[in-house]
């Protein structure tokens, strides 16, 4: 029997990813929406490429929960992005209603599914999932580490001009502009990028990373990043579907590790079978704390708004 995967949210982070999920022959893919039709048009569209790209997947779109009765992962992307004229606090208040509602429904049919949360602002919103869905830390992740990580992967490649497949990269943190890039753990075929590249132009692709949400958006005028959102997401999907034992960042609920308890902050984790299988600690710099520290403040503001 084929693993089950429901994406909540059918825009474009949402149908990319199950585009991902089917092109990888992955999982069969449930997509719900609260819109009517755009979920079962975007599924069928799907369902009828996997002839052409030779995938044995089932796509179905709907707009009741039912559907998604025994998945073994949960991807939610539900949430609206930021309007002209509202303010921090009203998306907070806004978002957190719509993932408490989505959370308690999948929770009603999915009891033992892992939870991937992907909306925005995502340190606030895993938050809300894990303490809405009552589920132990190790089945509620959020996606942002992978994300700033693949974003940091590539301005270094480009710098450089190699393979992104030489290049691996970590970035710590709330998923916003007090993530913590780590040039010291980053390195191009096992050699520290702080060897290759000169700190100016280090500081100047760490700036850029940082900045990598919002670049985007300022091209797209309207709309904002999903072609890397959705393959961050689906990275993780692989990794505990396939029982992978993957080490990549991820954002998890700390119970004292890094110095942080009892909020969502992005370290390196292993992701396996059972979601969350291990956060691996790793020795920071005075200076690298102090940022992760102070990531940690802007999440707990985050959190405090919307009172989780």
């Amino acid at each position: 029997m084929r693993k089950k995967v429901s994406i909540v949210g059918a825009g474009n982070v949402g149908a990319t990813a199950a585009h991902w999920i089917a092109a990888k022959e992955l999982a069969d893919v449930v997509l719900i929406d609260v819109v009517e039709g755009i979920p079962q048009g975007k599924a069928l569209d799907l369902l009828e490429a996997m002839p052409i790209e030779k995938r044995d997947v089932h796509v179905v779109g709907a707009n009741d929960y039912a559907a998604t009765a025994h998945s073994d992962i949960v991807v939610i992307t539900a949430g609206i992005p930021r309007k002209p004229g509202m303010s921090r606090d009203d998306l907070l208040h806004t978002n957190y209603k719509i993932m408490s509602d989505v959370v308690s429904k999948v929770v009603a049919q999915s009891p033992e599914a892992i939870l991937i949360i992907v909306s925005n602002p995502l340190d606030a919103m895993a938050q809300a999932a894990f303490k809405q869905s009552g589920f132990n830390r190790e089945r509620v992740i959020g996606m942002a580490g992978i994300l700033d990580s693949a974003r940091f992967r590539t301005f270094i490649a480009e710098e450089l001009n190699v393979s992104v497949e030489n290049v691996t990269a970590f970035v710590l943190g709330g998923h916003g502009d007090t993530m913590v890039p780590l040039p010291r753990y980053s390195t191009v075929a096992g050699i520290p990028i702080t060897e290759l590249i000169p700190k100016d132009r280090l500081d100047a692709i760490v700036q850029r990373t940082r900045d990598g949400g919002a670049e985007i958006v300022k091209h797209l005028k309207t709309g904002s990043a999903y072609y890397a959102p959705s393959a961050a997401a689906v990275e993780m999907v692989e990794a505990i579907l396939k029982d992978k034992k993957k080490i990549v960042p991820c954002a998890v609920y700390l119970q004292g590790e890094y110095g942080i308890d009892g909020y969502f902050i992005g370290v390196p984790v292993k992701l396996g079978a059972a979601g969350l299988e291990q956060i691996i600690e790793i020795k920071l710099t005075a200076e690298e704390e102090a940022g992760l520290k102070k990531s940690a403040e802007a999440v707990k503001e985050l959190c405090a708004v919307i009172g989780v």
